[in-house]
């Protein structure tokens, strides 16, 4: 999570959505970092509202606006799935060295994820309150150039993106049937992108 005090504005770090390669390039003009550990960089909406925002926001007197990235919910699967096929992985618990892709979102779906599949949600993470989009700026991964131009627009500055934590390329599927059990089981996942393709075309 990145803080800007003069351009008011907080970046949330969701998990896969190349918001590290927008840290990266953001992180000289930041007021405030939280880098380490992971579950601190990957501050929720709901917790920063509940735990930071009083102190960063001066109990608002200085009020900021939000903004984070999402990925089309089976992309996003597909990514984490391929980034913990690494081979630095192998052997460990987070390795979906031994799963298919499917017996991947299977794990994903159950109340108490294996290792390999405990991920999170990105729904979760940008739901603030009874408000299934928390931030003021919610960008599509797929159009991660939008996000750029308001970036560079709020800060008056080109931003040169680095490639960070790139997941390796292969083909995976997802049966129609456990698409289906997804869409389904994690209606708030398809239904927040939905909403931002509208928002987004």
């Amino acid at each position: 999570m990145l803080l800007f005090w003069k351009q008011k504005l907080v970046l949330f770090a969701v998990p896969k959505t190349g918001t590290t390669a927008l840290e990266a390039a953001l992180l000289p003009h930041a007021s405030a970092a939280i880098l380490d550990p992971p579950g601190m960089k990957h501050v929720s909406v709901s917790r920063y509202r509940n735990m930071l925002a009083g102190f960063f926001e001066q109990r608002g007197r200085h009020e900021m606006e939000t903004m984070a990235v999402m990925r089309e919910p089976v992309s996003w699967l597909d990514s984490w799935y391929r980034y913990r096929r690494r081979p630095q992985l192998a052997g460990k618990d987070n390795s979906t060295g031994g799963v298919d892709f499917d017996g991947f979102v299977t794990a994903w779906l159950t109340d108490n994820p294996p290792a390999f599949a405990n991920i999170g949600s990105q729904a979760r993470f940008l739901r603030d309150g009874d408000a299934a989009c928390g931030v003021t700026h919610l960008f599509r991964y797929d159009r991660l150039d939008d996000a750029v131009d308001f970036l560079e627009t709020r800060f008056g500055a080109d931003l040169a993106l680095p490639r960070r934590n790139v997941s390796p390329e292969m083909a995976v599927n997802l049966s129609p049937k456990l698409e289906k059990r997804l869409r389904s089981e994690r209606s708030a996942e398809f239904d927040l992108w939905a909403w931002l393709t509208e928002q987004r075309p």
